[in-house]
């Protein structure tokens, strides 16, 4: 099985592991237990309290359940908001990331190149990383929070219990944070690679040009060519140098013979 194989198959499980995590984390939003409580007021009957971002219900051991909005958004607190933006945003990231994922997947051969493939493939992996961190950190805010409610002894109003969807919520994120890292590991291996074509190679001056071997040849040749025409110039020196004696000797045979 080939490399290639391999981060096929690797996709396809992270994209079905990212996708259950994002419909959980969708699912606490209709969710009504995010915190529950209790109370037993009268012998027969037990009234439980529970709530979640955006309501009150109560229920009483009869079946009957009554749930209310919460009537004003700019009297709650600032943590109920701070939780409602970042699980918003958890969902919305989860969401483009996996249209994202699904372009850049290599067995859905939408995109381009391989490497392009893999950018894209890296930026929805980024983008359910970020999308688990988000929500990982709401979910945790709120069942902080109520912990801390419940074990202060100082606390005097109702005490709630941690409920069903934060636990859900818990589970989503946590599928979304293993994803996302793991599509992000594998695909920005792949993509953050540099092209060969974006670095060409370096251009040499003229003047450092290397020789070519042909033309090597074509100056050892002339080597043998340039001495014989020293040893012709040598020649033709040595044979002006004898004429030049050869005069000479006849202009003093002949100045002897007239002084005779």
């Amino acid at each position: 099985m080939s490399y290639r194989t391999v981060v096929m198959y690797m996709e396809i499980g992270c994209f079905v592991v990212c996708v259950t995590g994002w419909i959980l984390v969708c699912s606490t939003m209709p969710t009504e237990i995010w915190t529950w409580s209790e109370v037993d007021s009268i012998v027969l009957t037990t009234s439980n309290y529970f709530s979640n971002l955006w309501k009150d219900c109560i229920s009483d051991s009869t079946g009957v359940s009554d749930c209310k909005g919460i009537p004003s958004m700019l009297a709650l607190h600032w943590e109920i908001h701070f939780c409602r933006a970042l699980i918003i945003i958890s969902i919305i990231l989860s969401f483009f990331g996996s249209i994202l994922v699904l372009v850049g997947m290599k067995c859905t051969k939408i995109g381009g190149t391989e490497i392009i493939n893999a950018r894209v493939t890296f930026a929805g992996g980024m983008n359910y990383l970020i999308g688990g961190m988000c929500s990982m950190v709401a979910f945790s805010y709120y069942g902080n929070k109520i912990r801390a409610e419940f074990q202060d002894p100082l606390y005097k109003a109702q005490k709630f219990e941690i409920g069903v969807g934060v636990f859900i919520g818990w589970a989503g994120s946590t599928l979304l944070v293993v994803g996302g890292l793991i599509y992000s590991i594998f695909a920005g291996r792949e993509g953050c690679q540099s092209s060969p074509e974006r670095y060409p190679a370096y251009q040499y001056p003229d003047a450092y040009t290397v020789v070519p071997t042909k033309t090597k040849k074509s100056i050892t040749s002339s080597v043998p060519s340039e001495t014989s025409g020293s040893r012709k110039s040598k020649n033709t020196s040595g044979s002006r140098g004898s004429s030049i004696s050869g005069i000479t000797d006849s202009t003093r045979t002949t100045a002897t013979n007239a002084y005779v």
